[in-house]
């Protein structure tokens, strides 16, 4: 018979750095110098029907396959194969006042790596021993206020990301946002005790070299202050490639941590008001499904790349040095800086002989007209709207993107966008801001409609997920 029942447990553990490492999400290091509030590593184990499943989060920029690796090392080796990628989840929550764990970019610390793995490890301990009984409901609510399609056509023809407040040649955005925020919930004793937004927005608040979770933090730390002692809020990142929180109509400074706090309040208003619309979702057995999926490296045209020798030669005296980078944003990209030009057609040639396949994995888990899905790196919000509005049409669906690893190893993420945004403009086409082919995102959501009807399948069949 179904009901909502589920057995979950919760563990959570601090991850601020020890160790000298520079924050992500730029292209210069910052080495971090003071915490302004505390990271974490958070962990919700669920169990029904004879299947058990993790979804892990910290408050880093992504997850790359590199930290996947090893983690997932360090968790088998404490728990054997109780959790493998086809029940397990690791994701982030985008922040970019958090360590930089790419080590292939300077400032990263292979250091952090265990300091990550060691926490991770102790919090799921915690949630394996404080397995309890709840109830899962879910709600949809949505907030427009703090997303906005940052790539931006121009009254030229052309395509620019982050234009610049105030620009007088912006014509219209370039594509859309997705303002719906699906949300899991798990009651205890007839209250919300765990909560799990899934929100596309961007988490890129406040820049400079302290340590902060952004406005997911304030979010998490919002709504937890209202719930029982204990509780959890995990907030889940979308696909947010081509999202941020820049109104380039407002005059307003948004590169400080007075506005991660706006942004954090502001979805904790919205959150705590859908959680009065909650609805128990009745199901007989946690579903998992995993897929690995492979798409190619960035093919470079012969115009990329002629036009990427020009500005090298055309800029002689210019250091593109990474130490030279101190003030480089995608805003001076947008104005065609020389410095900017220079650096992005130095790592446009430095991908020429990178031919590796790049490799994915997907991993849902569906409880009754729930699903939950990874996503990996940063996929434009289109991916996330075919994800759940075509793959899970029936299901109230939620996305953590930045999960389960880069793509490879040796790559260290990046933006997924449509097929269709190609030769228009804008940094997230880059080949420097984008190793991926194409059709990558097409790629993905086919694999999410593969293994949506081999879901339907097993269920037709009385069988279990696979």
């Amino acid at each position: 018979m179904k009901n909502s029942q589920i057995i979950f447990g919760l563990g959570r553990a601090c991850t601020n750095p020890d160790m000298p490492v520079s924050l992500a999400g730029y292209f210069n290091v910052r080495m971090w110098d003071r915490i302004l509030d505390d990271l974490e590593v958070r962990v919700l184990v669920m169990e029904k029907g004879g299947q058990r499943v993790a979804l892990i989060q910290y408050d880093l920029v992504t997850v790359p396959t590199t930290l996947y690796d090893f983690i997932l090392d360090a968790i088998q080796q404490e728990f054997g194969k109780t959790f493998t990628p086809g029940n397990l989840i690791l994701c982030a929550t985008h922040s970019h006042t958090a360590p930089e764990v790419r080590l292939s970019n300077q400032g990263s610390s292979k250091e952090y790596y265990p300091l990550a793995a060691t926490k991770t490890v102790a919090a799921l301990k915690q949630a394996l021993n404080n397995l309890q009984e709840g109830s899962l409901c879910g709600t949809l609510t949505r907030d427009a206020r703090f997303i906005f399609n940052r790539r931006y056509w121009m009254k030229d023809g052309t395509v620019v990301t982050n234009p610049g407040k105030g620009n007088p040649d912006i014509a219209r955005p370039e594509g859309e946002i997705d303002p719906e925020i699906p949300m899991m919930v798990i009651e205890k004793d007839g209250q919300p005790f765990v909560v799990v937004p899934s929100i596309v927005n961007h988490t890129d608040t406040i820049g400079g070299c302290g340590v902060s979770s952004d406005w997911a933090g304030f979010l998490r730390r919002k709504i937890e202050a209202k719930l029982a002692p204990g509780a959890m809020l995990m907030p889940l990142i979308g696909c947010q490639g081509n999202i941020n929180h820049f109104d380039v109509n407002s005059k307003s400074n948004q590169t400080c941590y007075a506005e991660a706090e706006r942004i954090g309040n502001g979805y904790a208003e919205t959150i705590e008001k859908a959680l009065n619309d909650r609805k128990p979702i009745p199901f007989d057995k946690i579903r998992a499904c995993h897929s690995t999926v492979s798409a190619g490296a960035r093919q470079l045209t012969e115009s990329e790349i002629a036009e990427a020798r020009a500005v090298i030669e055309r800029y002689p005296e210019i250091s593109i040095s990474r130490d030279s980078a101190q003030d480089l944003t995608s805003e001076d990209l947008a104005r065609k800086t020389p410095f900017a030009l220079k650096y992005f057609a130095a790592r446009l040639l430095e991908m020429l002989d990178d031919k590796e396949s790049r490799k994915f994995l997907l991993t849902g888990f569906e409880m009754g007209n729930l699903f939950l899905a990874s996503m990996p790196s940063e996929p434009f919000t289109e991916h996330g709207l075919r994800v759940r509005k075509s793959c899970f049409p029936e299901h109230l669906c939620l996305i953590a993107a930045l999960a389960n690893g880069t793509g490879g190893a040796k790559v260290n993420g990046g933006y997924i966008p449509n097929t269709w945004n190609y030769g228009r403009g804008g940094y997230e086409t880059t080949p420097r801001s984008n190793p991926f082919a194409a059709n990558t995102g097409e790629i993905l959501v086919a694999a999410w409609q593969k293994m949506a009807a081999d879901l339907t399948g097993c269920r037709g069949q009385g069988a279990g997920g696979r």
